[in-house]
């Protein structure tokens, strides 16, 4: 279950924003043209085996709409459930319901699309690895991305540049590898840090030095053995770069403390949702 506690203010923000792109509370105009004093019984229905995550803001879609639809919530947030399987079931009057129906879709499709991807690296690493999440999100949804990633039993990686020290490749063609290291040592105060390195030579020119994370970045399964092995003893390992679930099982049984997946937030497949009256 996700440490991430999203406020409900925030969760009404969000939902008050999508609710917006439809024009609500004037924009469904066929849905206007039904009877409003029926009161309907309608499921939310899994179409795929999934990890169920989102719920929060199913809730909230239809409650901004109308404050008298009742909401009964088969399944948790976290859940693995399979295809056909009941979500949720929502009593009101359809013109509410209709309304609210794709905007909470779109959030539980979208929240456990990652959280289901995140799931299945997960189970391939084992115990012994984590499975992180990277900085490429969707701009203004990072927190809701990870809150998914947590749920689909991940590790959350860095929030904002200002979380650690990461010397990626790009400082390192602006620069000096040592000197930058030396430098994040000298300023670090209380941040951890982490070094990327491309190939064996690099790693070698800063063992030794005090930082926290050696990220090993598109490496061969080869020397990323031969790295880990070097570095184990003395700094945490994580490996990145193109990493997909036909690979990671070999890059974890190298060793590596971590594996940071930038997939798993950037390309996610929305899990199919339906809502059936």
């Amino acid at each position: 279950m996700s440490k991430i506690k999203l406020r409900e203010t925030f969760i009404k923000d969000r939902v008050k924003l999508a609710l917006t792109e439809d024009l609500y509370p004037y924009g469904d105009i066929t849905s206007n043209l039904l009877n409003n004093k029926r009161i309907i019984k309608a499921k939310i229905i899994s179409n795929q085996k999934a990890v169920v995550a989102g719920l929060l803001f199913v809730k909230q879609s239809f409650k901004q709409i109308d404050k008298k639809i009742k909401i009964r919530l088969i399944k948790k947030d976290g859940h693995l459930v399979q295809k056909n399987s009941v979500i949720a079931v929502i009593r009101g009057n359809p013109n509410s319901i209709l309304t609210a129906e794709r905007v909470a879709l779109n959030f539980l499709s979208h929240i456990s699309g990652i959280a289901t991807k995140t799931n299945q690296f997960v189970k391939l690493v084992g115990k012994k690895c984590k499975v992180c999440c990277t900085r490429k999100t969707l701009p203004n949804y990072r927190v809701i991305q990870k809150y998914a990633v947590k749920l689909g039993g991940g590790t959350n990686h860095r929030f904002n540049l200002s979380d650690e020290f990461l010397i990626k490749d790009n400082h390192v063609a602006s620069s000096n590898l040592r000197e930058l290291v030396s430098l994040a040592i000298k300023n670090k105060r209380g941040k951890k840090i982490t070094v990327e390195v491309d190939n064996l030579k690099q790693l070698k020119k800063i063992i030794g030095l005090k930082f926290n994370t050696v990220l090993f970045d598109n490496m061969s399964i080869k020397n990323l053995r031969i790295g880990v092995k070097l570095v184990k003893k003395f700094y945490e390992t994580e490996a990145s770069g193109n990493i997909n679930l036909k690979t990671v099982k070999s890059v974890a049984a190298t060793g590596v403390d971590r594996i940071s997946i930038g997939s798993i937030t950037h390309s996610a497949p929305a899990i199919d949702f339906k809502l059936e009256v």
